[in-house]
């Protein structure tokens, strides 16, 4: 099969452009600037930016396959000229126009928990309208909303790092936001599967990890890891609103009121599909392992 991963060099679609070409399908990572990447052997790369059609319509054509994975971060402000509007909704619209138009078959399109057109964030906002763009149109898709992923060359825990300080720090409403954290090394696998075969088409599938951990147990697991320790202090969500609202425009500041919001939205999956996969909870991997913090048991031997 051939495959163009949209957005292939970044964090989840590197990690799936290798487990693709390990599967034997001819992969191509499709990337505004894909210039030095280092990509998986065997990977081709491709440039072009899924705000301008023209820039990516000849290269989607003639693919069997192209899975979505082009996004903003959802943790931090965007950059000057860019928005969650730009990228997510008129970005996907194009990449499935060009699907269409260039009579590709699978569509696989990364979403994320709570994605609604009516949403209380800019960033969901637009990932529920990308959605109906998606589900709307002719290909054969399949829709993931995972929770945040974590792993080598993600940004969430180090975002944990971003947001606090070790020792003593404080965070929105005491970091009680619930977060269901999975590791890309489990995801990737689970979207390999949904491009081959039927099972997964026409499916919008939850996924997270084995836990549910708050933002404050994250951050203690984030410095754990480096052998530190940190108390977690509460700040009112309407200061840490207003606080957040000031320092937006700051450069050195990552994030905006928009951010502010989104700590409050609890990111736990309702029922795990991670099962449709062949997936049982219990054999994900944790953060904590991630982190080496945690050591999975070994198997029982059979005894017979």
């Amino acid at each position: 099969m051939k495959v163009l991963v949209a957005g292939g060099t970044g964090f989840i679609g590197h990690n799936l452009c290798g487990e693709l070409a390990e599967r034997g399908h001819e992969v191509t990572a499709l990337a505004r600037d894909p210039a030095g990447s280092d990509l998986p052997e065997g990977v081709e790369a491709a440039m072009g930016d899924v705000g301008a059609y023209d820039s990516i319509a000849e290269t989607v054509a003639g693919h069997d396959a192209v899975v979505n994975l082009v996004a903003l971060s959802p943790l931090f402000e965007p950059q000057s000229g860019t928005s969650h509007q730009s990228v997510h909704l008129e970005g996907t619209a194009n990449l499935v126009e060009a699907a269409e138009a260039g009579e590709v078959e699978r569509f696989v399109q990364m979403s994320a928990l709570d994605a609604d057109p009516h949403a209380g964030t800019a960033y969901l906002r637009a990932k529920g309208k990308a959605e109906e763009v998606v589900r709307g149109s002719d290909l054969e898709w399949t829709v993931f909303r995972p929770s945040v992923v974590f792993g080598e060359g993600g940004e969430f825990v180090p975002f944990t790092k971003k947001l606090t300080t070790p020792y003593v720090t404080g965070l929105p409403g005491g970091g009680k936001t619930p977060f269901q954290p999975v590791y890309v090394g489990d995801l990737v696998p689970m979207l390999a599967d949904a491009l081959e075969g039927e099972t997964h088409v026409g499916e919008v599938y939850e996924v997270g990890g084995p836990e549910v951990l708050t933002l404050a147990e994250v951050t203690e697991l984030a410095y754990a890891a480096e052998g530190r320790s940190v108390t977690i202090l509460p700040v009112p969500t309407p200061m840490a609103k207003l606080g957040l609202t000031v320092a937006g425009p700051v450069p050195f500041i990552p994030f905006g009121p928009d951010q502010a919001r989104s700590l409050e939205i609890e990111n736990t999956v309702g029922d795990n599909d991670v099962a449709a996969f062949g997936y049982a909870v219990d054999e994900l991997t944790t953060l904590g392992e991630y982190l080496g913090l945690e050591r999975r048991p070994p198997s029982t031997p059979a005894t017979g």
